[in-house]
């Protein structure tokens, strides 16, 4: 019997728009969390919040199609993301603002 291999990869995502102060980073965890993905997420001093997925290729699609929406009182703007090597927590969690 053949497995099929997931794919695994990460990303990088930058998520504007009114996304602090609205428990966006929280939420993010949590979401993360369900979808079995490790890495980061963070508010950034110039009022995005940044975030760092890694895991099956499936769930971090996902995870950056759930960022578009937010938590109910965020009000997405745009989300940027690019692929991202190095270093991945085997968790998920709320790193401080930079």
């Amino acid at each position: 019997m053949n497995e099929d291999k997931v794919e695994r990869i990460a990303v990088r995502a930058r998520i504007h728009g009114r996304v602090q102060g609205v428990w966006y980073r929280g939420w993010t965890e949590k979401e993360a969390v369900r979808l079995g993905l490790h890495g980061w997420v963070r508010n950034r001093s110039d009022g995005t919040v940044e975030a760092l997925f890694a895991g099956e290729s499936e769930a971090v699609d996902t995870m950056l199609g759930l960022c578009l929406a937010g938590p109910i009182a965020a009000q997405v703007i745009k989300v940027e993301s690019e692929a991202a090597k190095g270093i991945t927590p085997h968790r998920f969690e709320v790193k401080p603002t930079v």
